[in-house]
């Protein structure tokens, strides 16, 4: 399966250059030609070709029986399957505040004697390892259940969709809309670092999450249109109370 990029910017690239230019052109034909002019016209064309590059910069993703043909992430290879551990598909849950991306991301995890040296700035929500963030779903046109159902067929047990595991281990709280209510965005990200911990099934990961979990219930934000306090409030208690079933991994950590 090839990947198509989305190339989504390269129009909004091109109209931002094509109007800083013509900003410019007009102040350079000015009898009288303003400072802001051509500060203004200047930034524009700058924003407008860096997305322009952006957007053109070479792109490869090829999923096939041999492995992974790369031409992302620094990678411009193809990558075979002996050298990949884990392979996973996430989507991030909504920070608070909003900033982050939420769309859907894939992660590699190298397999041990791997020649992957490029720095691995993710971590893995299955086991808590770092791996190496190879590609945001927003930025290719086949969705992420098709890229799933591929990186499913030619990776086998490799390929972790965590996604899948939500929707499997853990029913979804619908919580009710209340005036004055808990932030929906914090309570969405604790809850998903509560049940990604227990995915992991890694007791370090359980007791941190715990700690955090128990920590930030007793200074949950308020917003005026909030999930409402007693729901939450009683969820992350069971949460809590989960997360402190220890496994046979390990004795609970002090």
């Amino acid at each position: 399966m090839e990947l198509r990029k989305s190339r989504r910017l390269l129009v909004a690239g091109i109209v931002f250059l094509a109007f800083g230019v013509l900003v410019l052109l007009c102040a350079a034909g000015s009898s009288s030609p303003s400072v802001g002019a051509w500060l203004f016209g200047g930034i524009v064309a700058l924003m407008g070709g860096a997305f322009a590059v952006s957007e053109l910069k070479p792109f490869r993703f090829h999923i096939g029986a041999d492995g992974l043909t790369l031409r992302l992430a620094g990678l411009d290879r193809l990558v075979p399957w002996a050298e990949i551990d884990s392979i996973i598909l996430d989507e991030p849950v909504p920070t608070p505040g909003g900033k982050k991306s939420t769309s859907p991301s894939l992660m590699l995890v190298p397999a041990t004697g791997s020649t992957i040296d490029r720095p691995r700035t993710g971590r893995s929500p299955v086991d808590g390892r770092t791996a190496l963030v190879l590609l945001d779903l927003d930025d290719v046109r086949q969705s992420a259940d098709e890229v799933a159902a591929a990186l499913a067929r030619f990776g086998g047990s490799r390929f972790t969709d965590v996604r899948k595991l939500r929707r499997e281990r853990f029913d979804s709280p619908d919580f009710t809309i209340s005036l004055r209510g808990y932030d929906p965005a914090r309570v969405d990200e604790l809850i998903r670092r509560g049940q990604d911990a227990l995915i992991s099934g890694v007791t370090s990961q359980r007791y941190a999450a715990k700690a955090e979990l128990d920590k930030a219930r007793a200074a949950l934000p308020v917003a005026m249109r909030g999930y409402y306090t007693g729901q939450v409030d009683a969820f992350l208690e069971e949460l809590s109370a989960t997360l402190a079933q220890w496994d046979d991994e390990g004795a609970k950590p002090d």
